[in-house]
C-alpha cells in the first residue's frame, strides 16, 4: 500500500513502538526512513547566542547513540535507513517528508518529554496538521 515510509524516532517508548508498527506494515518493496531530529537550545542574552562546546559535544555524543540503536532496530530491514538532522521537529519532520517524496508518516502520539509539549505544542499534533501526506499516529 505505500511504498516509502517515514518514521519520526526521538528513543522514545512510543517512537519504539512506531518502528514497529512501520516494520509491520511495510509490504515487502516498501523502503523505510527513520528520521531523528534534535535540536540543540541556545541561550539569547542581549545580543549576544551563548552555547557551549560542551554541549555541543554532549547532543553530538547523544545523537549518535540514537543513531547506533536506530540501526540496531532496523538492521533486519534492507531497505530501511537512519537519518539524524537538526532543526525544529515538527518543521524538520514535514519538510523532509515532501523533500523525500515519503507517502506516509508515522509517528508516537507523545515524545521523551512534556515540556517540550507544554512551550513548543505537540510535534505529532504539528505534523498531522501540517503535512500534505496521511499521518499514522501510534498510542
Amino acid at each position: 500500500m505505500y511504498s516509502k515510509i517515514l518514521v519520526a524516532y526521538d528513543g522514545s517508548d512510543l517512537s519504539k513502538k512506531a518502528l514497529e508498527h512501520a516494520k509491520k506494515m511495510a509490504a515487502a518493496a516498501a523502503e523505510i526512513e527513520v528520521l531523528h531530529v534534535y535540536y540543540v537550545p541556545v541561550l539569547i542574552v542581549g545580543e549576544a547566542v551563548l552555547t557551549t562546546p560542551n554541549l555541543q559535544k554532549n547532543y553530538y555524543e547523544h545523537e549518535m547513540a540514537v543513531d547506533e540503536e536506530i540501526k540496531r532496530l532496523i538492521s533486519d530491514l534492507p531497505s530501511a535507513k537512519s537519518i539524524i538532522k537538526q532543526g525544529q521537529p515538527a518543521k524538520t519532520i514535514v519538510e523532509h517528508a515532501r523533500e523525500n517524496e515519503n507517502d506516509l508518516i508515522v509517528i508516537g502520539s507523545r515524545g521523551l518529554t512534556a515540556i517540550d509539549e507544554l512551550f513548543l505544542g505537540s510535534t505529532s499534533h504539528n505534523v498531522v496538521q501540517h503535512a500534505s501526506i496521511p499521518v499514522l499516529v501510534v498510542k
